[in-house]
């Protein structure tokens, strides 16, 4: 459920910031967006021991998420949008899964089944589909479409990275990125560009900013620790077909059997996975690290006096064990099949 809110204010703001932002230039449209993120970041900050703290190592990482997904990802996104339609534009966001699940599975081996692996068949073709629409309307067309691939691969870098932050406090996390991508957009914008725009306009990318991207993103790392990053990238998934609703019913009718045929190929990948069921025995190593967690989930184990209640944080020692038991690759099941 966390995945696919996360999807729902992500999915919706591609079509919004297209609108909004017609006249505002990329790395503007880029500073924008995340600066309502910060903002959202920093009211949604942890303020008690309930979340592990952000640290002085978890920066060089978080500098790379900034760079690829506060940066050049809503960069590229922007620059697409206003080269070609919104609902294309918004379909082709699914491949995000794809560089999502790849990536996972190089860096973090996350399990690819036949199931997943047919699911990034199908939504990779979708894709392709969706490209050889575009020819159709010229090489402004493609240009665009290329540019919003451009920046699903980005956040498929930006949502690996974050795996490794999945488990720290997610508000902080948001802050510092979004922050760190808000600055340095800004700082190219007036580099390369008139900075001006209209503040109506600028008003209305900042409040998408705060809610499809600061508020989507806060959802997006609590549903990692559960999920893993590759499936909650491909229930992420589902964000394409909200934007395209929403470009329709904003009265985009530009539809193609190329466009039909992409989205319902996308749209079966999305559902490979998201119904995918995974259970096994496993063992788990032992290990020491800190995040939020609860006593109630039959990995944490450990005593405290007095016994706290509900969600806490601090560091922790697991013991080795073996049981079965429906599981995705999360913190605890990063285990080798």
């Amino acid at each position: 459920m966390l995945a696919l809110l996360a999807a729902v204010l992500f999915g919706a703001s591609a079509p919004l910031v297209q609108k909004a932002g017609t006249h505002i230039g990329s790395w503007m449209t880029a500073a924008l967006l995340y600066a309502g993120a910060a903002i959202a970041g920093w009211l949604l900050r942890s303020t008690t021991a309930q979340e592990a703290a952000l640290q002085r190592q978890h920066w060089p990482r978080l500098l790379l998420m900034a760079f690829f997904g506060a940066v050049i990802g809503p960069a590229a996104l922007a620059w697409g949008l206003q080269h070609t339609s919104g609902m294309s534009a918004s379909l082709m966001l699914a491949l995000e899964a794809v560089f999502t699940v790849a990536l996972s599975s190089l860096f973090y081996r996350e399990q690819i089944d036949r199931r997943v692996g047919l699911a990034i068949l199908l939504l990779t073709s979708g894709g392709f589909l969706l490209v050889l629409d575009s020819t159709e309307s010229g090489t402004p067309q493609v240009m665009g479409l290329l540019a919003v691939m451009g920046a699903t691969m980005a956040w498929g870098i930006d949502n690996t990275l974050s795996r490794a932050l999945a488990d720290i406090d997610p508000g902080r996390v948001v802050l510092g990125k979004a922050a760190l991508g808000a600055v340095c957009s800004f700082l190219i914008a007036m580099a390369t560009g008139p900075s001006t725009f209209p503040w109506l306009d600028g008003f209305g990318l900042f409040l998408i900013g705060a809610t499809g991207y600061g508020l989507s993103l806060r959802f997006y790392l609590l549903a990692q620790r559960t999920f893993g990053a590759a499936r909650t990238g491909s229930v992420f998934g589902a964000a394409p077909f909200i934007g395209a609703l929403i470009a329709f019913g904003l009265g985009e009718r530009n539809l193609s059997v190329w466009l039909i045929g992409g989205g319902v190929l996308m749209m079966a990948g999305v559902i490979l996975h998201m119904t995918e069921q995974h259970e096994h025995e496993h063992a788990h190593e032992a290990m020491e690290h800190e995040h939020a967690h609860t006593h109630d989930d039959g990995h944490h184990t450990h005593t405290h006096s007095p016994m706290p209640v509900g969600m806490h944080s601090h560091p922790h020692r697991h013991e080795s064990m073996q049981h079965n038991h429906p599981h995705a690759p999360d913190l605890h099941h990063v285990h080798q099949h």
